[in-house]
């Protein structure tokens, strides 16, 4: 009733004319074949939630969402400050939403204060939008490459001894 499946035999016999008439076909690919093959999906945004308190610097290529209160510069994807937040240090990002209080200096390609924003400190952006209601205190300064720390002085080579 069943037949054994020629594609466990351990070889082609001589004997069989039929096998060796095929033309050979590649092995099936394993799930290991994959690895990079496939885009892989964004993670979701690291939420730092309003009962927490960090002091200390942040640094992600990712995204995150304070919600809590931070001592120290964070430097990310995209940063959302959230109304119950307070950031005491400098921010850096490609996409900053500010929706509560910054103390410090803002790098971001795009900057957006909401009516609920309260900044002190500088802004360093290429496009900016600041909502109604908005409190800011400080300047704004508007650069093609707002991330870049600016221009640091190559230090002076030293004359080789002789």
């Amino acid at each position: 009733m069943f037949s054994k499946s020629k594609i466990n035999d351990p070889g082609p016999k001589a004997s069989d004319s039929t096998s060796s008439s095929a033309p050979a076909t590649p092995a099936a690919p394993t799930p290991s074949d994959f690895k990079s093959t496939a885009p892989k999906a964004k993670p979701p945004a690291s939420v730092l939630s309003s009962d927490l308190h960090v002091t200390g610097n942040l640094k992600t290529t990712g995204d995150i969402q304070v919600e809590g209160t931070v001592e120290g510069d964070i430097r990310a994807h995209l940063l959302t400050v959230g109304e119950t937040a307070t950031i005491k240090g400098e921010i850096s990002a490609d996409d900053v939403v500010i929706n509560g209080r910054i103390v410090g200096r803002v790098r971001g390609l795009k900057v957006r204060l909401t009516s609920t924003a309260r900044v002190e400190g500088d802004i360093i952006h290429k496009t900016i939008a600041i909502e109604s209601g908005a409190h800011f205190e400080g300047s704004v300064q508007r650069q093609d490459d707002p991330l870049s720390a600016g221009p640091k002085a190559a230090p002076a080579a030293k004359p080789a001894d002789a």
